[in-house]
């Protein structure tokens, strides 16, 4: 049985190159940049205070890196990394105008395609994820499909993504299940915001997680989720009948154990935990910021 295969429009591509590259990524990036040829890793660059400003996937393709991120925070990415490189040998070129960003699921065969392929690193289930050249023939072995088609993939198996799921500059990568979908390396060196991100989670005070929301109309992104009056959190993307939201774990449950409704606008919504996670509703709950 054939997959699928999809552009992501929405995302661009940098390139770090350079013999400093690997060291002044991992001195920057939550996760270090994968160790071998055709690998690659989940990560983040963060700000002083731990919270996101770039999410990305990030190849090893020969003697560079190549990241794929949301287009539109492509010149800042830029931006940022060259505030940072100082005197380190490094290179670093925007890439979107020429090179496209691909997903392919429904196989257990890679595709076939002229650039980097790998497994999502963030999840085996969402199959895989490559970098190639614009106008690249596509894997004759998958049939070509929407990135509409590949979203309610993501979403159904609730993986959430920047920018859409979770702002920018205002999320913890607890926040963004980062720490669960390997964008987190605990026992690397130092990195940007490390010291808040280890001391959240040492000290287990992550309370707002993702789950899927399902029900039968479900509003846009950014409707805020309440349950028995109370708010929860805020809706994220959605496909038919499924979405992700981000709340707070002893909120929800609170709610779900008083029989208490959830709701997002004026629709009716459950609440499970995604499959992957290692977090689970509270044993018991306590209100509070």
């Amino acid at each position: 049985m054939s997959g699928h295969i999809a552009e992501l429009s929405r995302r661009g591509v940098v390139a770090v190159s350079g013999d400093d590259a690997e060291k002044f990524l991992n001195d920057l990036i939550t996760s270090d940049v994968p160790a071998g040829e055709g690998g690659a890793a989940y990560g983040g660059l963060l700000t002083p205070q731990g919270k996101i400003l770039f999410d990305f996937i990030v190849f090893r393709d020969r003697r560079r890196f190549l990241f794929d991120l949301p287009r539109t925070l492509v010149a800042d990415f830029v931006k940022r990394l060259t505030f940072y490189r100082l005197r380190a040998k490094v290179e670093i070129a925007d890439l979107s105008d020429d090179h496209i960003v691909v997903a392919a699921w429904g196989s257990d065969a890679p595709p076939i395609l002229d650039g980097p392929v790998a497994r999502d690193p963030r999840l085996a289930a969402l199959g895989f994820r490559a970098i190639v050249p614009a106008g690249a023939d596509m894997a004759a072995d998958y049939d070509e499909a929407r990135s509409e088609d590949y979203d309610a993939h993501r979403i159904a198996r609730g993986v959430p993504e920047g920018g859409i799921d979770f702002p920018f500059g205002d999320s913890f990568p607890h926040d963004a299940a980062m720490d669960q979908l390997a964008g987190v390396d605990f026992v690397k060196g130092c990195y940007i915001g490390q010291e808040v991100v280890s001391r959240m989670e040492h000290r287990g005070t992550a309370r707002r997680r993702f789950v899927v929301a399902t029900g039968a109309a479900l509003p846009e992104a950014g409707t805020s989720v309440t349950g028995g009056g109370k708010p929860l959190g805020t809706l994220g993307s959605s496909s038919g009948t499924t979405g992700l939201a981000l709340v707070r774990l002893d909120r929800a449950k609170e709610a779900m154990d008083a029989g208490a409704p959830i709701t997002a606008d004026d629709a009716e919504i459950a609440l499970t935990i995604p499959f992957w996670a290692r977090y689970s509703w509270p044993a018991s709950t306590a209100d509070g910021d």
